[in-house]
């Protein structure tokens, strides 16, 4: 059965849909010995898929982790600096991939997988996915600014929509404070964007929900497998 070449890929886990079109556009896939670049192409499991040379291979085993990410660690599969990455964290045979980014500073919940169908669900910008982040402010929000989160603040041209924000703790000695928010974008280093617009410096920043999937007890570095029902739940946010 003949399917879209990006879609194998991406079922094989050697990346997302997204970035397998990027690869084939690139010119770096070729289909039996050619290179294709038109993202139409359909092919066979069974035909020969090299990327950059080296063939994909097709496992119908898919994997998934919920991780904790701490700092100083890139959320790539490999860094061109000799950087610890997540990767490097999870103990696994398989090709895994994070889902999404959090930047080098900011810890908290990150899901890797080698499910690419999943990974393209969950990245693209129609899913709303909710992510819920702690943010430690080098100062005490003030109310207007609060508020003015809670209407939305325009960064980059598009308004970033806050659907829950709570100051979770106060530090008047230090004039530090702990705030809470909920977004459904992923535009890079938003949240941090967002308060800096406000003239806040973000000390630490901490994922800590993804959905309805939450850190738990799991301790910065640790990381365990999603369950069934998991993984179910994250596919209901295909549109």
């Amino acid at each position: 059965m003949e399917e879209r070449l990006q879609k194998i890929i991406a079922e094989s886990g050697y990346t997302s849909r997204r970035k397998a079109e990027e690869l084939i556009i690139k010119g770096k896939v070729s289909v039996n010995g050619k290179i294709v670049r038109e993202l139409g192409t359909k092919a066979k499991s069974t035909d020969e898929i090299l990327i950059e040379g080296k063939p994909i291979s097709i496992s119908n085993e898919k994997v998934y982790f919920l991780l904790n990410k701490p700092r100083e660690t890139i959320s790539t599969v490999k860094d061109d600096k000799g950087r610890k990455t997540v990767i490097d964290i999870i103990e696994t045979d398989k090709r895994i991939f994070p889902i999404g980014r959090l930047d080098y500073d900011t810890t908290g919940l990150l899901l890797l997988t080698n499910d690419g169908e999943l990974t393209n669900i969950l990245t693209h910008p129609n899913s709303m996915v909710p992510k819920t982040y702690l943010a430690k402010l080098d100062r005490i929000l003030e109310m207007e600014d609060y508020f003015a989160i809670k209407e939305g603040v325009k960064i980059e041209g598009r308004t970033v929509k806050v659907s829950h924000i709570k100051i979770k703790k106060k530090d008047k000695k230090k004039d530090s404070c702990y705030v809470e928010l909920t977004i459904h974008e992923g535009r890079n280093h938003i949240v941090r964007k967002l308060f800096e617009h406000l003239r806040y410096d973000v000390v630490k920043l901490t994922r800590t929900y993804y959905g309805t999937l939450g850190l738990g007890t799991l301790l910065s570095g640790e990381y365990r497998t999603l369950s069934k029902k998991e993984v179910v739940e994250l596919y209901r946010y295909k549109r």
